[in-house]
């Protein structure tokens, strides 16, 4: 474990004293002024390059749910401006992602290349007053034009062009007679601002490569700090809320909204991006990961994306109660993991449906139990939702247990099964081991020989006789057998990001993130579970079934344990700093 010292929020940060959050507030006192007419219109913007990650899930919560906490309306919106890395799959994927989390948008779907044309026509408005200019200078030198953060740039040599050869020489860019990086359409701003941001920024840039949608249509594509606000302005937008990484671009967002004919005038309001511990939210990492075999794909249920955490198990309604919990806030910090895994385990403990799975399986023989006998017993499907009602359980004379269930050689405080221990099995009978079988050559034990208590039925005795444990149990011939995946935190450091000089995140990983158990016996009526199901397996924790599951296989993945045990793990590593 890292002894690296990064802060951790466990809760957000302070309401106002209306009890709303900063954002929220703002929103009310815009539509008590009169502002927008008092419309409230968001938007989520995210670009098609990859699939959605938790963090999207704070800012796909906190647009629809302003918006309908408002009366207002939130538009799905593609960023799709940089053909190199975007793909149809990508965009479809985050329509079911949003989905999927229980938003919707209507009829209001949009992509930021449905306006390339006016984008266009603006960016000409900009060249014939004065406000643009097409640069010939190329990437390095465009940095060394632009100078440092405590010094200021110079200007381009082609800053001065005339608007004639400017429109003439963007017009060309257009029609494709130039390469790849020879010209940038830039703004026309101020080269000695202290915000990089505003020193004559790019606008357009050539690009040779087919748009997934517009084909090759277009061979110069507008940048994202100028098509984000235009975009926002050409739906009507009231309030545009980004991370805090844009704060910075604030001025420009409103620069290009001043110097062109846009519609209407949105705000930016930036608030804390998620991060948060044990894992890494950059998608170009995410996609590194992928592209280099960590993980088996954008859904492995290790990845923090949408689609991993559903494959994994959790819910919608867990990841939403997450977000709520978290808040909103205007200053970055890290959220520890186990408030969103207890957000799941709360959610699961009220509708996920308790069955019996043993995943270390050891055999279990009741000497004095009928050969051939099977029966039935009662075993209640959900404590917490009377209605679920009860399942018949088939009960043996061969049985599974849980090997961590028995000891030879039990310590203190040991209340399982042992030599002449009796313990109840659950729902079913008391049993006492009377013999530990061994496998001769390895010295392991492969069978308990042991006896029931006929009068214990259910699980409790008639003279009022306790038993300290209570185990699990599946009848050997009904049991299925299943593949169970234990998942793990992918990374073994609060902040993988925080690494001394020469390090990477990949230097976190943490090679126990999966556990692969082949051989595991689960009762009967999960035969015929499908991809998606989730169910706590008594005292193991809550599973789903995978989607690697067919008719002759049972793939079973671990959403999350029943206890956190990496919270005591967090607590006693700050406590040793």
């Amino acid at each position: 474990m890292s002894n690296e010292r990064t802060p951790e929020t466990e809760s957000p940060e302070a309401p106002s004293a209306s009890g709303l959050d900063f954002i929220r507030q703002i929103v009310v006192e815009d539509q008590q002024s009169g502002k927008h007419d008092g419309r409230v219109q968001t938007r989520f913007p995210p670009e098609p390059n990859g699939y959605l990650h938790i963090g999207h899930a704070k800012s796909i919560c906190l647009n629809f749910g302003l918006a309908v906490e408002h009366g207002g309306l939130c538009n799905l919106r593609m960023d799709d401006t940089n053909p190199t890395t975007e793909s149809e799959e990508y965009a479809r994927a985050i329509e079911e992602d949003v989905r999927w989390l229980g938003f919707d948008w209507s009829d209001r779907f949009y992509y930021a290349s449905d306006y390339f044309e006016q984008l266009h026509e603006y960016a000409l408005q900009l060249i014939r007053e004065g406000k643009a200019y097409v640069c010939d200078l190329r990437g390095k030198e465009v940095s060394e034009y632009r100078g440092l953060w405590n010094e200021p740039g110079r200007d381009s040599p082609y800053r001065n062009r005339s608007i004639e050869e400017n429109l003439d020489l963007f017009t060309r860019m257009r029609v494709g007679e130039f390469e790849d990086g020879s010209r940038t359409l830039r703004a026309k701003i101020d080269m000695a601002s202290p915000n990089m941001n505003l020193r004559d920024p790019a606008i357009y840039r050539i690009r040779r490569v087919p748009h997934y949608r517009s084909g090759d249509d277009w061979c110069i594509y507008p940048m994202y700090d100028f098509t984000h606000p235009l975009s926002d302005a050409l739906e009507d937008i009231t309030h545009s809320l980004c991370t805090l990484e844009f704060e910075d671009h604030r001025p420009l967002y409103d620069w290009f909204l001043e110097h062109v004919d846009v519609p209407s005038r949105p705000r930016q309001i930036e608030f804390a991006r998620l991060n948060l511990s044990y894992t890494v939210l950059s998608k170009r990492k995410l996609l590194e990961l992928v592209g280099e075999g960590h993980v088996s794909g954008w859904d492995d249920p290790r990845m923090p994306t949408l689609v991993g955490f559903r494959r994994r198990g959790y819910t919608p309604e867990a990841i939403r109660d997450f977000c709520d919990r978290i808040g909103i806030a205007k200053a970055n910090s890290i959220v520890s993991i186990a408030q969103l895994q207890d957000a799941v385990r709360q959610d699961l403990n009220q509708r996920a449906p308790r069955v019996m799975g043993v995943l270390r399986p050891l055999k279990v023989v009741i000497e004095n139990y009928p050969e051939g006998q099977v029966e039935e017993v009662e075993a209640v499907n959900n404590p917490e939702d009377e209605s679920a009602g009860t399942r018949p359980l088939p009960f043996s004379r061969e049985l599974y247990v849980e090997r961590t269930d028995f000891r030879e050689d039990p310590p203190k405080k040991y209340f399982r099964l042992a030599p002449e221990r009796e313990v109840r099995l659950r729902y079913a009978y008391f049993i006492t081991c009377r013999e530990v079988i061994k496998d001769p050559e390895t010295g392991e034990v492969v069978e308990l020989r042991c006896t029931y208590d006929p009068e214990t039925r259910g699980g409790y005795a008639p003279d009022g006789r306790k038993v300290r444990g209570t185990i699990h149990w599946v009848s050997a011939s009904h049991a299925v057998e299943a593949e169970v995946r234990l998942y793990d935190h992918l990374f073994s450091k609060i902040n993988p990001e925080d690494v001394n000089e020469g390090g990477s995140y990949r230097d976190a990983l943490n090679p126990e993130s999966l556990e692969t158990l082949a051989g595991c016996r689960v009762e009967p009526s999960f035969a015929r579970a499908q991809p998606g199901h989730r169910v706590q397996f008594e005292r193991q924790g809550y599973f789903c079934v995978d989607t690697d599951t067919s008719a002759d296989r049972l793939v079973v993945n671990r959403t999350v344990t029943l206890r956190d045990t990496w919270a005591k793990i967090e607590k006693a590593e700050e406590r040793s700093k």
